[in-house]
């Protein structure tokens, strides 16, 4: 049996002007099958709604993810920041359990002062408390995703995203696709490249590819300067990596499950072209 890989927007489809609740309704009406609900400026659905957006996804067959806030620093100097950035993670996993949401997002961090290393020991250190914040609070049904991060500045390398995931239950990785490409100076030149980095997460990460977990993905061409990502380009600027079609060959010759957000400026139009190249290469 192939394998199903689920494409959708990052946020409301540019085409959609109704309420989010019924965003769901759309989504599958034009096609697709994800959808990421953005929180990246703060957590504001309330309850009533999300548990509305969650019967409206599952009455849609759509697969829900959640993009925690921005203003998320696991590794920050500061006590009050550390402490602001833990709690919007709470609120960001109370919100998930409302809206259905299988995967939680977030950027883990910067170094700022700190070496690599010690960022990733301070981000370990909050997310041991995060996670008694969320037992204390009675907060069980959540799955957070690490991003790989864009920025040569940020915690969240591929290596860094995989030793939290192995760190910690309740944890997998968003691989963000043209991130590692930025974060790399163009370092995803074709197929042998992407099948690297699942290599490196199959051995890395039990459950992801033994037990054929999801993958979370996201992907959008990219711009890049030495300090890492720049800005995101839609998916007919060829001249910007990563590329699109060996990823889903390597995505279906590895037999991965996977969802794939689409991040370019066109949202729901560069993600029905990203199905649309899958199923062809589903026919070949």
């Amino acid at each position: 049996m192939k394998n199903k890989i689920k494409f959708g927007p990052a946020g409301n489809p540019l085409g959609f002007n109704g309420q989010t609740v019924e965003v769901c309704d759309y989504i599958r009406g034009i096609g697709l099958d994800a959808y990421e609900y953005q929180a990246t400026y703060g957590v504001r659905i309330q309850k009533q709604s999300g548990l509305k957006l969650a019967e409206n996804a599952l009455d849609n067959d759509v697969r829900v993810s959640m993009h925690a806030p921005y203003y998320i620093n696991l590794s920050a100097q500061k006590e009050d920041v550390l402490e602001r950035s833990i709690e919007r993670l709470v609120q960001s996993a109370r919100a998930a359990e409302w809206i259905g949401a299988y995967r939680i997002v977030f950027h883990p961090g910067f170094y700022t002062k700190y070496t690599p290393s010690q960022a990733l020991d301070m981000c370990k250190g909050a997310i041991n408390e995060l996670l008694e914040k969320l037992d204390s609070r009675g907060i069980k049904k959540f799955t957070f995703a690490p991003e790989t991060t864009g920025k040569r500045s940020q915690l969240g390398s591929l290596d860094e995203i995989i030793d939290i995931c192995q760190s910690f239950d309740h944890f997998n990785p968003t691989i963000d696709f043209a991130h590692v490409h930025a974060r790399g100076r163009g370092c995803i030149k074709g197929a042998d490249d992407y099948h690297r980095i699942m290599v490196k997460l199959e051995d890395g990460l039990d459950g992801i590819g033994g037990k054929k977990e999801v993958l979370h993905c996201h992907f959008t061409r990219i711009e890049y300067t030495d300090a890492g990502e720049r800005k995101h380009h839609i998916l007919t600027e060829t001249e910007y990596g990563p590329p699109l079609e060996p990823l889903l060959e390597a995505l279906v010759e590895c037999g991965w499950d996977a969802t794939i957000i689409c991040e370019t400026p066109f949202l729901e139009k560069d993600a029905l072209v990203m199905k649309q190249n899958y199923q062809d290469i589903l026919e070949k």
